[in-house]
């Protein structure tokens, strides 16, 4: 648990120093307001008359307090936090079982908004939100009351960029299959996301202390503040920040794939997909070329159809002779509004070449479930192919899906040839519908590209190589392979060539896989900045760099892809992998 936790403390921390927390930042530099509350008057005793001075002064027992510091940011970061991971977990169930509508949470945190805002303007209100505060003793927390308020109310708007965490999380939340791991990672997340969140409110109130003009005009600046967070509700309200977040890259999304999307994380958040669909596991996301990723799973669980006549379903298998592009998204996923210019241009370039586009409308929030609401939203973005509504997440779950935005290829016969993760990769992905849409029908006469061409991904790299005797290619190791037995193996005396493969020790070649016996290794060298391997059993991989060790691989369950090294820059690099016995081995990918 300890490692999952680490993984969702880390993937908060990236996700709230991502352009998706923009709206909520000035909110949360002005939460702390004024760095002190007033002080204190000076007390006073009665005085005898020896006590009073000719001119009647009363005396004082002492000099006036120091001030309070304010923990209004720790009030208003605590209620986005508690509020964030209650209703990210449960918010779907309970709505459903109350029977209420799908997207009253966010009006209550857009409301709660606006009460803020009229309290930091009025402070009749203010006192109204803070007196269920009342009965707390201290008093200095007493005032916090309405700061939490705020946070609470933050909580219920606080959209943060997706990635597998939070997809994880939200796939268990709406699937009802919350566990201790599950609650684990959500509790971490919220903190990750709250520790910057928290030093920028800590910013705000130091300058409020430090800055003469936020004392001298204290009254003024709450009324500016209250306007601003009426100001961002209405924003909010009608979806006018996402233009902003839309111009923004996403500077983050290197280091959130680095550190949610890895072997380790992979494995500690696959605790959510069964054997189901397996083959899919055993492709990488965005390599350039076509493979083959097992049979399409159905669209399953799909509440309403838009786009369609009448509303009615699509049936994958009644698009047989057609190539297929599924999009996962969701309409207030920053990283998917970005893609669907590129995805609504290729619906419009080769629709008539005979592709269809699908998107599956996999909601992050409950909001997002409301049918008008996603209807609405498919208008405005300018989506005219047809749209699931995948509101229990079947169809996610089907796809072993882990990522907003995702691109699914499926060929004219119904199999999944290509998948890629997050934004990027649309020249790559144009690219490979061109190329099953020339399978499909060799005549078919295609329009120019929509995309211009992607980074350069090493034209001279290792291609794929299967590990199985029914398509292995590169063997450089001796004796020959023997088919389903136990063989000992040795590698070449002159070393494996560029783009080879050979085997030591004792290895069974089966048709799709080579199992590893006693003292088992593989040594392999390729071209390219990555390699990975789709392994499946349990056991270790130990893996050995140009001759040094570099990493030690732990391999559990079904076949999964894993990464052996990860470069900069593109290279001619040696591997030899070291095997726990009973360990299968399926593919070696490059990217």
């Amino acid at each position: 648990m300890l490692t999952l936790v680490l993984i969702g403390l880390l993937g908060g921390l990236i996700t709230a120093v991502s352009p998706c927390i923009l709206p909520v930042l000035p909110v949360v530099f002005l939460a702390g307001g004024p760095g002190t509350t007033p002080p204190p008057p000076a007390t006073t005793r009665p005085t005898a008359p020896q006590d009073t001075p000719a001119s009647g002064t009363v005396l004082t027992d002492a000099p006036p307090a120091a001030p309070a510091r304010s923990r209004r940011p720790y009030a208003v970061v605590a209620g986005l936090v508690l509020s964030f991971s209650f209703f990210t977990l449960l918010g779907v169930t309970l709505i459903s079982a109350l029977g209420l509508p799908e997207d009253l949470l966010r009006y209550i945190g857009l409301a709660l908004l606006v009460l803020i805002g009229l309290g930091l303007i009025f402070p009749a209100v203010e006192r109204l939100l803070e007196k269920p505060f009342a009965r707390i003793p201290q008093r200095q927390v007493n005032k916090e009351g309405s700061a939490f308020v705020l946070g609470l109310g933050l909580g219920l708007l606080y959209v943060p960029c997706a990635g597998p965490v939070l997809a994880a999380i939200t796939v268990a939340g709406a699937r009802g299959e919350i566990d201790a791991d599950i609650v684990a990672l959500t509790l971490a997340f919220a903190v990750g996301t709250a520790i910057p969140l928290l030093v920028f409110a800590l910013a705000g109130r130091r300058v409020a202390e430090r800055v003469a003009a936020f004392r001298t005009r204290a009254r003024g600046l709450r009324i500016a503040a209250g306007l601003l967070m009426i100001a961002l509700a209405f924003a909010l309200a009608f979806d006018v920040t996402t233009a902003l977040q839309r111009a923004l890259p996403d500077y983050t999304a290197a280091a959130q794939k680095q550190v949610e999307d890895n072997d380790t994380a992979r494995q500690k958040l696959s605790g959510l997909y069964d054997d189901s669909n397996k083959d899919l596991a055993r492709c990488e996301d965005g390599v350039d070329e076509l493979r083959s990723c097992g049979t399409a799973p159905p669209l399953a669980g799909i509440s309403t159809w838009l786009n369609t006549p009448g509303g009615a379903p699509v049936d994958l298998t009644a698009l047989r002779g057609r190539v297929v592009l599924i999009d996962f998204w969701t309409y207030s996923c920053i990283n998917c509004q970005r893609s669907l210019p590129h995805i609504e241009a290729w619906d419009r370039a080769y629709r008539d070449k005979g592709l269809t586009v699908i998107g599956v409308h996999s909601p992050e929030f409950a909001f997002e479930k409301n049918p008008r609401n996603v209807a609405d939203q498919t208008r405005k973005l300018g989506v005219a192919y047809p749209v699931a509504l995948d509101n229990d997440l079947d169809t996610w779950t089907n796809y072993r899906n882990r990522f907003w935005p995702a691109k699914y290829l499926v060929d004219a016969q119904g199999t999944v040839r290509y998948f890629t993760f997050g934004e990027g990769r649309y020249a790559q992905t144009e690219s490979l519908i061109r190329e099953l849409l020339r399978q499909a029908d060799p005549t078919v006469a295609l329009p120019a590209a929509t995309d211009q061409a992607d980074d350069d991904l090493t034209a001279d790299r290792t291609p794929e190589t299967y590990l199985g005797t029914g398509r292995v290619s590169g063997y450089a190791g001796t004796p020959e392979l023997a088919k389903d037995r136990p063989t000992t193996y040795a590698f070449p005396k002159g070393g494996v060539p560029l783009n080879g493969i050979a085997l030591a020790g004792t290895w069974t070649a089966g048709y799709e896989e080579f199992t590893a016996g006693a003292d088992a290794r593989l040594a392999l060298t390729y071209r390219a900045k990555n390699a990975n391997l789709v392994l499946a059993g349990e056991g270790t991989v130990t893996v050995l760099t140009d001759g040094r060790p570099t990493g030690t691989i732990t391999v559990h369950g079904t076949p999964t892809l894993y990464r052996l090294t990860d470069d900069d820059t593109a290279r001619r690099t040696g591997l030899e992998l070291r095997f726990t016995p009973g360990l299968r081995a399926y593919v070696l990918t490059y990217g």
